[in-house]
């Protein structure tokens, strides 16, 4: 046993009986490097991971593969889930040097962190576009001992490439004065998405297809805003079109509700299986959204079987929600999903057996390594009629008693705060208690748990222990989880909470230029200050940041909050105005600072008038309700109405639901609305 055995981390602690001498990442491991005169080879993966189990049973796992790390080597082990400051600084590495990365992640570094080279996953026998691993041990090795000063100038110039990449975008000198307009900067990122869009399939591209729900979720925000896409691409086609792709093919657990990572196929139809807490919160909130646009009962059946997949199997008994699950069971990638006819027949008998199998597309030579995924071959019916319902049930019962995939059970601030964020949201607009509460406990977990005595967050918990700095994205979705608590229960005490958070993330994580650093100024110093700037299969910590303090900033009257708002959007500068596509989240931010939030304040106990502030999608609003803050949004507020204000200015109060929609669609009309267009000019 190696000296994972106690680690924090399940995906650690999966490698503490290999023959590897691991350590985990810390001065422990940098000072034995330094003490034998080895480099580190540094192994960065997840739980989750299926080619770092792969990479684990060839090599990690035998024997002689193990006797030539030891040797050589000071191994050491990384769950880039909590330490995703690390993970960046040495993805960036691998990408300088391939021009793509991905996990396992692969790296040697001098003794002092400096990485001189690195890869992916290195097979155990060579193939025709792979070296074998030992083959790559054998060579850094001899290099090492043979040609020491050519490693060491190559790790000086690749951290000097790595700090170029993780360099911030050249901010805009003028404040952001000369951004072009929000709704400018909106309408290019549609425009950029209907080109890059697949009409067949939905989504970007080809494959591998990730579902891209920052970006979703800015195209349901320009559709608010009345903005139409380049030849008649309307908005929130190009939404419902993926949206129903994506819940129609494999990427989703038809049985148990739920999204996997990506496909690795143009239809949605095979998964890269292992289902994260992130992809699960970010999906949840799009179908929500794209529910409260349209009405379509599909968005509701999707949310609803998506949040109760994570209530019900992610959930920790303490209140919080665990990471994710394998994409291997019973050795197979897959194995817990798939299904054959006779597997079929056994559960639901010969005539049930087949109106399943024409319904999810199970075939006798399957879709998959001979058996078959669930979907919805070739059709966009997606509410299931009562005879398949019935099926679905039962085929989930008999699941119920295969061998699950393995959970990682480490609870992460930041996946929480984004489940407790949509959670918080979904409540409010669906008026579904139960997932308020569960937003309640994950806010209480938090607190309880990951909050040190002197109010420093951390990022990670299991078992009982936290532990690790928490991180830009960690204080950023506190911000919004918070903020969203407040305004789904109309108790002050998250508001003020989301105030602590904001500060904390403001002190620690500001960088010079108006951006964010990923990491603490308080935190251990890596061999480059790393940075999380573009939006991706979600939103980059500054991204966050902005929409998050910006509607904290409305919500508490606080401009200096919105400055810092803006002052992030202007950091990213001309990065920002050359694609913005590749800043979605954070072009939100920018159309919700273009006009500031819109305020909508009830007063009283009128539950009436606060369900119909939630009944619509309003990206640029913020509702306050309940107890009072010390805001100026409650200055001279009479009871048992209700006020809609924007940048200062109010309009008449009103005392009825319908005269509150007036209002809202009144005052949005009369500023620029979400796609910053002029009304009068759409």
């Amino acid at each position: 046993m190696n000296r994972l055995a106690d680690q924090t981390s399940p995906y650690l602690r999966q490698h503490r009986d290999n023959p590897v001498d691991w350590y985990p990442w810390g001065e422990e491991a940098f000072a034995r490097a330094r003490e034998v005169d080895r480099p580190l080879l540094v192994s960065i993966g997840y739980s989750a991971c299926h080619w770092c189990h792969v990479m684990a049973h060839e090599s990690f796992e035998d024997d002689a593969t193990a006797e030539m790390i030891n040797a050589r080597f000071v191994p050491v082990k990384v769950d880039r889930e909590e330490r995703p400051d690390v993970d960046a600084v040495y993805m960036e590495a691998v990408q300088a040097l391939s021009g793509h990365g991905g996990w396992p992640l692969t790296v040697f570094t001098t003794p002092d962190g400096r990485p001189f080279f690195g890869g992916t996953y290195f097979p155990k026998r060579a193939t025709h576009a792979m070296p074998a691993f030992t083959a790559v041990l054998g060579a850094v090795g001899d290099a090492w001992t043979t040609r020491r000063e050519e490693l060491v100038a190559q790790a000086e110039e690749l951290t000097g490439a790595v700090a170029s990449r993780l360099a911030p975008p050249r901010a805009a000198e003028d404040g952001g004065a000369g951004l072009p307009p929000a709704g400018e900067l909106l309408r290019q990122a549609v425009a950029r998405f209907a080109e890059m869009y697949d009409p067949e399939h939905g989504g970007i591209g080809r494959a591998p297809k990730f579902p891209q729900a920052p970006m979703l979720e800015l195209l349901l925000c320009a559709e608010v805003g009345g903005l139409g896409g380049p030849a008649g691409a309307r908005p929130l086609d190009m939404v419902t079109a993926t949206l129903a792709a994506m819940a129609a093919g494999g990427i989703y657990d038809h049985l148990g509700g739920g999204f996997a990572r990506y496909s690795v196929d143009r239809v949605w139809l095979v998964p890269h299986f292992e289902k994260m807490l992130y992809d699960q919160a970010s999906l949840a909130r799009v179908y929500l959204h794209a529910f409260q646009l349209t009405g379509d009962a599909r968005w509701a059946q999707v949310l609803d079987e998506t949040l109760g997949y994570v209530l019900r199997d992610l959930a920790d008994p303490g209140g919080a929600i665990r990471s994710s699950e394998d994409a291997d069971s019973e050795g197979e990638e897959g194995r817990f999903y798939t299904w054959t006819p006779a597997e079929l027949e056994a559960v639901l008998g010969p005539e049930r057996a087949r109106l399943a199998a024409d319904w999810y597309g199970v075939s006798a030579g399957g879709n998959f390594e001979g058996r078959s995924i669930l979907h919805r071959p070739g059709s966009a019916d997606l509410l299931r009629p009562p005879a398949v319902e019935a099926c679905r049930a039962a085929l989930f019962e008999a699941r119920s008693s295969r061998v699950r995939p393995g959970v990682d059970d480490k609870v992460l601030t930041e996946w929480n705060a984004m489940t407790c964020s949509v959670l918080a949201e979904a409540g409010a607009a669906t008026g579904r208690a139960d997932w308020r509460d569960a937003a309640v406990r994950i806010g209480e977990f938090l607190l309880a748990s990951l909050r040190r005595p002197d109010g420093r967050w951390l990022r990670s918990w299991q078992a009982g222990r936290a532990a690790h700095l928490a991180v830009a994205a960690d204080y950023a979705w506190l911000v919004d989880c918070f903020t969203r608590l407040g305004e789904s229960t109309g108790e002050r005490r998250w508001t003020a909470e989301a105030v602590a958070a904001a500060d904390g993330l403001v002190a620690l994580f500001s960088a010079e230029d108006g951006g964010w650093y990923s990491t603490g100024s308080d935190a251990e110093r890596l061999v480059v200050r790393p940075r999380d700037t573009y939006d991706g299969v979600t939103p980059a910590a500054g991204s966050v940041a902005a929409s998050a303090l910006a509607r904290l900033g409305a919500l508490v009257g606080d401009e200096a909050l919105a400055e810092r708002a803006r002052r992030s959007v202007a950091a990213a500068g001309a990065a920002l105005v050359s694609s913005p596509i590749a800043f979605p989240h954070l072009v939100g931010a920018a159309v919700l600072l273009d006009e500031g939030p819109l305020e909508i304040v009830v007063a009283g106990d009128r539950p009436d008038l606060v369900a119909a502030a939630r009944s619509r999608f309003l990206p640029d609003a913020v509702l306050a309700w309940g107890e009072p803050t010390p805001s100026p949004l409650w200055e001279g507020r009479d009871d048992d109405r209700a006020y809609v204000c924007r940048a200062g200015t109010c309009l008449a109060p009103v005392g009825d639901p319908a005269g509150l929609l007036a209002a809202i669609e009144g005052a949005r009309r009369a500023g620029h609305g979400p796609s910053g267009v002029p009304a009068a000019g759409r």
